[in-house]
């Protein structure tokens, strides 16, 4: 069992400790309300609330942190090849590690990733937790400043929005989250060109898009 997988066991242990002495202790306290025991019953109540409140805490952060992907080195993120429609206008076809894929339709001269990376310290670190991905959106450019002021924008979503944001709760709360160290995003954006391919791959220092054909190698050389 890997550093992984023996944290997230350890996690879910705790979540149903927590979650089960919640209840435990909120289901004595409305027995003692029942029994008119009021000050007894309404500080065990009042406690077992507060513990399964946590416990939701923690599965609501969990279910978070389950929408990225870890990486240790270089991590292959995804294939991109394109098919031209119009003028300035693409469809994407985006295959997965996994072997899953997306086609959507971007317009512009160039197409922009978007990731967010998600750094550990402290006993997190000590756990042997790696850092953490997640991609965000895929969007068109234009190499024209005019246009990309005024023409049609096209930005699609590649990953779920959290009901609990862990990033937003580290940024605005890092008291609360002490073990996060980092968590920043990462872009990069190449043209975009019919039966262009390109291959995404996430290091330690950002995105990295490389192509992956003579059609995305020529379309990279003329946009130098």
């Amino acid at each position: 069992m890997d550093s992984y997988a023996t944290t997230a066991a350890i996690y879910a242990a705790l979540l149903v400790i927590a979650g089960g002495l919640g209840l435990y202790w909120l289901g004595g306290g409305v027995r003692r309300l029942g029994r008119r025991q009021v000050v007894r019953g309404s500080l065990r109540g009042l406690f077992g609330a507060c513990v399964l409140l946590f416990a939701l805490l923690l599965a609501s952060l969990g279910l978070n942190l389950r929408l990225y992907h870890r990486f240790t080195a270089e991590q292959p993120l995804a294939e991109v090849s394109f098919a031209q429609i119009d003028t300035q206008y693409y469809t994407a076809y985006i295959q997965y590690p996994d072997g899953t894929h997306r086609e959507v339709n971007l317009r512009g001269d160039a197409w922009q990733l978007d990731a967010r990376v998600l750094k550990w310290q402290g006993v997190a670190t000590v756990l042997g937790l790696d850092p953490l991905y997640k991609l965000e959106r895929i969007s068109g450019r234009y190499h024209d400043l005019v246009q990309e002021r005024s023409a049609e924008r096209s930005a699609w979503a590649l990953s779920e929005e959290p009901a609990v944001d862990l990033l937003a709760v580290a940024q605005q709360h890092p008291r609360w989250l002490p073990w996060v160290d980092a968590t920043y995003g990462s872009a990069a954006y190449v043209p975009m060109a019919d039966q262009a391919q390109y291959r995404v791959t996430l290091s330690t220092s950002g995105l990295i898009i490389r192509p992956a054909n003579p059609a995305a190698e020529q379309a990279v050389q003329a946009w130098r």
